[in-house]
């Protein structure tokens, strides 16, 4: 048995960050990966979905998906080199509170992200059913696209695929799609696909696959904590009613016998906080703060997030009808991408953003569409880091002509 000073179990956006701070600290990490480094994100999610998302064709797609992924990981594997990081090549498992595998350590975090939550739905096992991992393995084209679910995956595949060429039609249970995103903007963003071409099904549920008219049909019904195999049971911890693993606001489980360990983690999707990459990576820095006892400022109350889409889509902070129905005393500003200089430029006249402040006019929220959405809604999260207020955005320089200027047209309003 070797000890170490931490364990970690998963190489995903979360367990990696985690690991690469912790072992410039001077800690001796072990870290647990039984398939490719880099997790979800970098293999099969975010940066597959971004390579298509950014290609003219599907066949260039393909091949620029090939070129750029395995060049990723492989400088995942390099910050992993480190001589303070040992990767373990197997799936991690406990024996005991302070054991996994052939390793011991005081602190453990969980970092194994998360997994495609296939919809219960007559006729699933159908060889036309997919799930992104799936779609994204395809090197033929489909003619017919269906998809069940308006999320942020099924969006975003309707929008690529769609400009590939195939006949895109997406179904949804709920009224709109995008249900973090404002309602306003994400009615405009669907109305805009709309016209692009896409069939939305709106209010529909699906109960058969086998009356779903496509050649492939994507199940985008969202993402579930992966837990299976870590034999949580051993250590006595037990899951929320949505498998994920319940922790406090410096992500110590919480959802276990507390004469177990004190010093056991859950970052990133498997916690289902907030499935986002960059809040994986996040919540890995703070943790190993927490680990070294030092305190940091990082605000998990303030997550950006964004949909690429064309165009694109972002949001930090409350909706609309979420500050309603909080009774929040509010005030919301607009903007319009037809009024932005730089974007009759560029010919990305569509778009439109909301700028909400509170009482004391300091800024709590961002939902856009448009180009380059998601580069505004980050400047808004570093504003709201600050709790600067609407004043004084009004009074910071921005560059003219940029598409930015339409945040200070928002804060003008």
């Amino acid at each position: 048995m070797s000890e170490t000073d931490l364990i970690i179990i998963g190489a995903g956006p979360g367990g990696y960050r985690a690991a690469e701070y912790a072992a410039k600290q001077g800690l001796k990490v072990a870290l647990f990966e039984d398939g490719h480094v880099g997790g979800t994100c970098l293999n099969v999610g975010c940066i597959p979905t971004k390579t298509y998302a950014h290609s003219a064709s599907f066949a260039e797609a393909r091949e620029r998906m090939a070129s750029v992924v395995p060049q990723l990981r492989a400088g995942v594997e390099g910050i992993l080199s480190n001589p303070n990081i040992t990767l373990v090549r197997e799936k991690g498992a406990f024996t005991d509170a302070h054991t996994v595998g052939d390793f011991t350590a005081k602190n453990i975090i969980i970092a194994t992200g998360s997994e495609t939550k296939w919809l219960p739905v007559k006729g699933v096992d159908d060889p036309r059913v997919v799930d992104s991992t799936g779609l994204l393995q395809r090197d033929t084209l489909p003619k017919r696209l269906a998809i069940i679910g308006a999320g942020v995956i099924g969006m975003e595949f309707a929008s690529v695929f769609h400009r590939f060429g195939s006949e895109v039609t997406v179904i949804e249970y709920l009224k709109e799609c995008l249900p973090a995103l404002d309602g306003d903007i994400a009615k405009r963003l669907r109305k805009t696909l709309e016209k692009q071409g896409i069939t939305f099904k709106m209010k529909t549920a699906v109960e058969d696959v086998a009356g779903i008219d496509a050649d492939v049909i994507l199940m985008a019904t969202g993402r579930k904590p992966r837990t299976e195999g870590l034999h949580l049971e051993i250590i006595g911890v037990g899951l929320a009613p949505n498998g994920a693993i319940q922790v406090n606001e410096d992500f110590e489980v919480t959802s276990r016998s507390s004469s177990l360990t004190p010093h056991l983690y859950a970052i990133g999707d498997v916690n289902g906080r907030q499935m986002l990459a960059h809040a994986a990576e996040m919540q890995a820095m703070h943790v190993v703060n927490h680990i070294l006892g030092r305190a940091d400022a990082i605000r998990f109350d303030v997550m950006p997030a964004a949909i690429f889409t064309t165009p694109e889509a972002a949001c930090v902070g409350p909706t609309e009808d979420q500050l309603k129905a909080e009774s929040v005393a509010y005030k919301c500003r607009k903007a319009f991408w037809r009024a932005n200089g730089k974007a009759m430029a560029m010919g990305e006249t569509e778009g439109m953003l909301k700028l909400f402040s509170n009482q004391e006019d300091r800024i709590i929220g961002c939902h856009a569409y448009g180009a380059h959405a998601a580069d505004i809604v980050q400047e808004v999260s570093v504003l709201m880091c600050r709790d600067t207020t609407v004043a004084q955005l009004r009074d910071m320089v921005h560059i003219h002509p940029t598409l930015s200027e339409i945040l200070l047209t928002a804060a003008n309003a």
